[in-house]
């Protein structure tokens, strides 16, 4: 299966790396898991620019967004509303988790993202590596 190409704007690829420059704590632990291929095999990216956006992390094999929400997402989330609307008719889940969350419960983070990769291993009958 092809995997479906998202557009991005060209101009938030510097954006994209000042932010993997200067990631937030909880981004860092929680790259730290995702890295490398080390999540059950699947390959994610961070500070990825998709559309007009640049997501936290994104993995294109499951379809899935994960955003680590801080204060800049408190003061916008009218914004969050829409550009979770834009990015889900690419059929993209955003899962969403708060700082707080990455730094003290990096086990219910965990957990929350192998559920979702369990629920659509059911359907496409994929195995863990």
């Amino acid at each position: 299966m092809r995997r479906k190409i998202i557009p991005y704007n060209p101009k938030l690829k510097e954006l994209a790396r000042n932010l993997r420059n200067n990631s937030t704590p909880g981004e860092i632990r929680l790259w730290q898991e995702l890295k490398a291929n080390q999540f059950y095999g699947y390959d994610f990216h961070r500070q990825k620019p998709l559309l007009n956006y640049i997501a936290d992390f994104y993995c294109a094999e499951l379809n899935l967004i994960v955003e680590i929400n801080g204060r800049y997402h408190e003061e916008n989330i009218e914004k969050d509303v829409c550009r979770s609307g834009e990015l889900s008719k690419y059929n993209l889940k955003i899962l969403r988790f708060t700082e707080q969350e990455v730094k003290t419960d990096m086990f219910n983070v965990l957990r929350t993202l192998e559920i979702y990769v369990e629920t659509l291993n059911i359907g496409n009958q994929r195995t863990h590596p």
